[in-house]
C-alpha cells in the first residue's frame, strides 16, 4: 500500500489516475471507418471539450480511437510518465460522468487533477484501452476513445452506477505533458552528512533506503527537512505532477512502512494541493529536480488528521528523490 498518496475516486468509474506509465498497443480506426456513428469534439486543446453525437443518434458498433488534434511535443513512449486531462460522457447525454474538468474551477482552462498515482499501483484507474490510445501520440494531442462500457472497462465496470455494459461511453483525453523518467531512476551525487538530531540515510539504489533514527532522541514537534543531495533542475511548483523515489520509516521504531522500490520503482503524485500528506506539500514544493530530500514529519502534518490510520500517531521519516515534474 502507498501511504503517501490520498486517493480520491470518481464514483461512477473509479478512474482518477492522471500520471501513469503508458500501456502498450492501440487499435486506431481510420477516419473513413469511424465517420459513421462517432462523436464530434469541439474546443481547443487544454480547454473543456464540447462533445456532440451525430443526428442519427446511432453509435458505431466498433470501438473507435481517433486523434482529434495532433500536438507538437515528443512522442509518448511506453516508459514515459504522462499527465492527462480528460472527460467521459455517455452517448446521448451531455453530462460528464467523471474526469478532470468535472471538478475544475469555473473559467479555468489549465490542466486539472483529482488525484495522482502511478498506473498499476492502484486498482482505480483509467481503463487500459483508453490509456493504450495515448501511447505513440505526441504531447499536446487530443484523443477520442469511444466504445461500449463492457469493451472499454470490462470487469471493472460499476454497474450500480446505472451504466450497463452495452452503454456507449466517450472519452476525450488531452496529453498535457510527459517526462522521460525511468522507473528505476534515482538521484546521484555526494550525499551530505545529516544535520544534528536528524536520521542517517544509506540509499544503495535500486532498493529501499536504510534510514537510521538517532538513539535517545525525541521526535521533533515541527517539520524538519534537509537536502542531502542538491539537484540542478527546475524548482518544484504547487500543482505540478512530481515523479519520485521514496522510502518511509516510523521514528518511533525505525521500521519501514512503505517505499516506491517495493512497488516497482518511481511513482507520481500531485504536489502542493493536498493530494499527499501536508509534510510532503510543505517540504517538497520549492525544492529542485535532482534533489534528495530528508523529511521528518510530525503527526499533525502526517496522518494525525485521520485517526483511523495506523500511522496517525507516528512521526514519519521520508527520503525522497525528486526525479522530474510534469
Amino acid at each position: 500500500m502507498n501511504y503517501n498518496v490520498k486517493r480520491r475516486a470518481v464514483a461512477l468509474l473509479a478512474v482518477p489516475a492522471l500520471l501513469f506509465t503508458a500501456a502498450c498497443g492501440s487499435d486506431n480506426k481510420s477516419d473513413s471507418e469511424a465517420s459513421a456513428g462517432v462523436a464530434q469534439v469541439k474546443g481547443e486543446f487544454g480547454a473543456k471539450p464540447e462533445v456532440s453525437v451525430p443526428k442519427s443518434g446511432k453509435p458505431s458498433d466498433k470501438t473507435v480511437v481517433k486523434t482529434v488534434s495532433t500536438g507538437s511535443g515528443a512522442v509518448i513512449k511506453a516508459s514515459d510518465f504522462v499527465r492527462l486531462d480528460w472527460t467521459v460522457e455517455k452517448w446521448g447525454s451531455s453530462q460528464a460522468l467523471g474526469g478532470t474538468w468535472a471538478s475544475a474551477t469555473t473559467g479555468s482552462n489549465t490542466p486539472r487533477q483529482q488525484s495522482v498515482d502511478q498506473i498499476g499501483k492502484q486498482s482505480q484507474q483509467l481503463p487500459a484501452k483508453v490509456l493504450d490510445a495515448v501511447k505513440g501520440q505526441k504531447t499536446g494531442s487530443r484523443i477520442l476513445v469511444q466504445g461500449t462500457a463492457g469493451d472499454l472497462i470490462g470487469a471493472g465496470l460499476n454497474t450500480s452506477s446505472g451504466i450497463t455494459a452495452k452503454d456507449v461511453l466517450i472519452w476525450v483525453v488531452d496529453a498535457v505533458g510527459s517526462a522521460g523518467v525511468d522507473a528505476k531512476a534515482y538521484v546521484k551525487g555526494t550525499q551530505a552528512a545529516p544535520d544534528p538530531g536528524m536520521p542517517t540515510v544509506s540509499a544503495p539504489a535500486p532498493k529501499a533506503a536504510t534510514i537510521t533514527i538517532p538513539k535517545d532522541t525525541k521526535a521533533p514537534k515541527d517539520l524538519k527537512e534537509q537536502v542531502l543531495i542538491k539537484g540542478t533542475g527546475k524548482k518544484v511548483e504547487a500543482g505540478q505532477g512530481l515523479i519520485a523515489q521514496y522510502t518511509g520509516v516510523k521514528w518511533e521504531d525505525g521500521k519501514k512502512f512503505d517505499s516506491s522500490w517495493d512497488h516497482g520503482g518511481a511513482t507520481a503524485f500531485q504536489i502542493g494541493t493536498g493530494s499527499v500528506v501536508a509534510g510532503w506539500d510543505k517540504g517538497l514544493v520549492g525544492k529542485n529536480v535532482g534533489d534528495r530530500v530528508l523529511l521528518v514529519i510530525p503527526p499533525s502534518l502526517g496522518y494525525g488528521a485521520s485517526p483511523s490510520s495506523e500511522l496517525a500517531k507516528n512521526t514519519l521519516v521520508f527520503v525522497v528523490d525528486i526525479l522530474g515534474t510534469v
